[in-house]
């Protein structure tokens, strides 16, 4: 009986440490950002757009100018963290545009998440893809861009049929090795291309298609992986690399600055959306498997 009673206890003490090293998934230097709280996060909400929408602030019934709802003022539970299969989930409902951004600033890192979109869409989108983004390098006050929603920042795109499009964000410009656009054509990124210029004060638009659909069918967990160093960043989708960008910057109204650091947002655009697996991990170059990409 003893010797059964000492086999028991070593193999809940097994089972114990299998559970451990499983929620402890955030191993060999990565850092989870999701909490059941979201501590880590700070929020912003502008407005609940209309169609129509030009890129002026809501006004009254006296023509009076609508402030925008403001930070850390969770309208309607617009931003919930939730349970699947024992997972923090964090679920962005949409309905007001906004986003929710990391307290801490973040340069050279490997940025990976899991998405899917749900089920509702709001005005002015509810006949149009649903739609959000992952937007990096965020600096300064939310509201800079056209729909007075989010900070300066490079866009990561996250749309059906688009995950891993690039669009500038307020006064944000970079290079992408892409396809010229011409004529009603969009630009199209190729990584055997040259670096072309998008975004402000640049001679082309600031938008730009991924190479490539690679997101998981039927709405399931699509993993987007992030890497930015030095003014140098990747968008991977599923493990497929995208899109190639260098030379982040934006532009003060005189010149170019650098733009390679700052807050990490994730869009509330229109769409109901879930994240989860947010995680983090810092670096000291440009991992050694991208490398050939920016020569």
């Amino acid at each position: 009986m003893k010797k059964y009673s000492i086999l028991i206890a070593f193999a809940f003490l097994f089972s114990l440490t299998a559970v451990t090293n499983k929620t402890d998934s955030f191993e060999d230097g990565w850092i989870n950002l999701l909490d059941n709280s979201l501590s880590k996060w700070d929020m912003y909400l502008s407005y609940k757009h209309k169609n129509g929408y030009s890129g002026k602030a809501p006004t009254d019934v006296n023509g009076n100018e609508i402030p925008p709802i403001g930070y850390n003022k969770n309208v309607n539970n617009m931003f919930t963290v939730i349970q699947e299969k024992n997972e923090n989930v964090l679920k962005v409902s949409g309905e007001y545009y906004g986003c929710v951004f990391t307290k801490e600033n973040f340069k050279n890192y490997r940025l990976k998440l899991k998405v899917k979109f749900g089920n509702k869409k709001w005005e002015p989108r509810t006949d149009k893809l649903m739609d959000a983004g992952l937007l990096y390098h965020s600096q300064g006050e939310a509201g800079a861009d056209y729909w007075r929603a989010w900070m300066l920042s490079q866009e990561f795109q996250i749309m059906e049929g688009h995950f891993g499009d690039y669009w500038n964000i307020a006064n944000s410009a970079i290079d992408i090795k892409a396809y010229l656009p011409e004529g009603s054509m969009n630009a199209v990124a190729d990584e055997d291309q040259q670096f072309i210029p998008f975004g402000k004060n640049t001679q082309n638009t600031g938008f730009c298609m991924r190479k490539m659909r690679a997101e998981t069918p039927n709405n399931g967990w699509t993993e987007i992986e992030l890497v930015c160093f030095e003014g140098k960043s990747l968008h991977i989708i599923n493990g497929k690399v995208v899109m190639v960008l260098q030379n982040s910057r934006y532009f003060d109204g005189e010149k170019f600055m650098p733009l390679t650091e700052g807050k990490i947002q994730l869009q509330s655009e229109a769409a109901e959306v879930y994240y989860k697996d947010i995680k983090i991990k810092p670096i000291s170059k440009m991992p050694t498997e991208f490398e050939n990409y920016f020569k």
